[in-house]
């Protein structure tokens, strides 16, 4: 069951990438960012009313809010932090290179949730999904090369090394969520509240330093709906990823990689959109991602 909440994870994971790149053209970065976190908040917010007002309905329906100690609020917020880091980043790198490009780099990501799942949790993977995520790795390299046709080059380009700080900061989140769920036992909807109170926290800082101050940034600005869309999708995402992990059965390392599978959408959906290019070159290597996820899968 948990590999099908993951496969969920990925379909409104792919969604959430096409709303982004959409709403970050021609815009400041970090105002987006706290758009699309408030949205995702004020989403959560009547869940934590209701917790507080009619718990009993909540429970009932599986999406009470629990009170946790100040020790797990600390938890919390470091894994915002964390997020936090990696979405600057993100959106940054976005905001430069092809939808086609970003998408696929960050596929890397189940890579290092690999190496954390074997060092940290004693996670087990056999042969064929050791070939998946090599598979991954090298056609990520392949997508290098078309980049550079796109006047990328992956040695000097910053934000290609924006791209893959954010890839390794959000791998390393993914380790630590399965240690907020698993091992301190929190719920979906407890950990997405809390992330994002503190995350609006974090952004809300950045921007009042960063972008209120500039008069010329404020009226660059266009608001657009795909902010507060790509909030909700995330959310959404997170829900069905955080449910995929309260299976103590479940493996991070193989959940990471399933939600790689949204780069189906992200790369032949978004190619078409927003009119990048080599997209038929890019089916190549796409392709190798796709056996490497099948591999990781169905490899039992």
């Amino acid at each position: 069951m948990w590999m099908y909440l993951g496969l969920l994870a990925a379909l409104f994971l792919g969604l959430h990438n096409l709303c982004k790149k959409h709403a970050v053209k021609g815009n400041e970065v970090f105002p987006v960012l706290l758009g699309t976190i408030t949205a995702g908040f004020l989403l959560l917010t009547p869940l934590y009313i209701g917790s507080k007002y009619s718990p009993d309905t909540l429970k009932d329906i599986n999406l009470y809010i629990n009170d946790i100690s100040w020790q797990n609020h600390g938890f919390i917020f470091i894994k915002s932090l964390i997020m936090a880091s990696s979405w600057i980043l993100a959106y940054q790198a976005l905001k430069h290179l092809p939808i086609t490009i970003v998408t696929p780099i960050r596929s890397a990501g189940p890579f290092f949730t690999f190496l954390g799942a074997i060092l940290i949790y004693n996670e087990q993977p056999n042969g064929f999904q050791w070939v998946g995520f090599f598979l991954i790795i090298l056609s990520v390299l392949l997508y290098s090369r078309i980049g550079k046709k796109e006047g990328i080059d992956f040695k000097s380009n910053k934000w290609i090394f924006a791209i893959i700080g954010a890839t390794f900061l959000g791998a390393s989140s993914g380790l630590y969520d399965k240690f907020l769920i698993q091992k301190i036992s929190l719920t979906p909807q407890t950990l997405q509240f809390w992330f994002c109170w503190y995350t609006t926290i974090i952004l809300c800082i950045i921007v009042a330093i960063t972008w209120l101050p500039y008069k010329e940034k404020r009226q660059a600005f266009t608001f657009r709906w795909s902010m507060p869309a790509v909030g909700i999708l995330l959310q959404t995402a997170d829900y069905f990823y955080f449910k995929a992990l309260q299976d103590p059965e479940a493996m991070i390392m193989l959940l990471s990689a399933i939600k790689r599978s949204q780069i189906v959408i992200a790369v032949v959906i978004g190619g078409i959109l927003f009119k990048e290019k080599n997209k038929r070159k890019k089916l190549i290597p796409l392709a190798g991602i796709i056996i490497g996820v099948f591999l990781i899968l169905y490899s039992k």
